[in-house]
């Protein structure tokens, strides 16, 4: 029997949340070693784990210890058939994921801002997602007249289109109103047995980070709020 994947990060969202989505809506068990200090994460470093000798998520899987989370992203999507029948579905399915991480590096930055920031951080988030991401999704679902935004079966694209929904929603409840295809597609893909035991309580998946687990991960990666899109670049090369 293979052994489960082993996933390195702190104990939260971050980058490794898209990484356990995607596990979980593969069926597939894994195991979690959290960093709880920057001694924990020099220590991967002196190891030689980290390829760069700088970053996580990192994930042992099939005796590899895989870095960079795109990299170690569509490993998974490929190994558990979610990456698209042929290279036409990947790359839109590599399009769509793209996209898709634009708004999402904007959302998982929210946690640095100042509270006096968070108001102007929101809106433009808000406007983000209606204007210009969420209207490409509605418009592909109408147009494909599928279930799925890419052939005929679940990929790596519903289940990061999902993930992002919801993370916007946690800001903004009624983000989906004018968006009637998202609307059916959140309920459709949500009640998949896989992904609807993962928004379990008691799963995996990580709660919206808070003051508490903030200053977790700041011991980790020195970070500071306050640095929301000033230092935006350098700040989602480490979290």
């Amino acid at each position: 029997m293979a052994a489960k994947p082993i996933l390195y990060y702190f104990n939260g969202r971050g980058r490794m949340e898209s990484v356990r989505w995607l596990l979980a809506a593969a069926g597939v068990e894994f195991e979690e070693v959290f960093l709880e200090t920057a001694e924990d994460l020099q220590n991967l470093i002196k190891d030689g784990k980290l390829m760069y000798e700088q970053v996580v998520p990192m994930v042992e899987i099939d005796g590899m210890k895989m870095v960079q989370s795109r990299a170690i992203l569509r490993y998974i999507a490929a190994k558990y058939s979610l990456y698209g029948k042929d290279l036409k579905e990947q790359v839109l399915i590599d399009m769509y994921v793209e996209g898709m991480r634009d708004l999402y590096d904007i959302i998982i930055l929210l946690p640095l801002a100042l509270p006096e920031e968070q108001e102007k951080n929101l809106s433009f988030v808000n406007e983000r997602a209606t204007q210009r991401f969420f209207p490409v999704y509605e418009k592909a679902l109408k147009d494909h007249g599928k279930n799925y935004l890419v052939g005929n079966q679940l990929s790596w694209a519903d289940i990061h289109l999902l993930e992002l929904i919801l993370m916007v929603e946690e800001y903004k409840s009624d983000v989906l109103l004018v968006f009637p295809k998202l609307q059916e597609f959140k309920a459709r893909i949500s009640k998949l047995p896989r992904i609807q035991k993962f928004l379990q309580p008691g799963s995996p998946r990580k709660p919206l980070v808070d003051d508490a687990s903030f200053e977790a991960v700041k011991k980790i990666f020195n970070l500071e709020k306050g640095l929301l899109f000033k230092y935006s670049s350098t700040l989602l090369a480490n979290f």
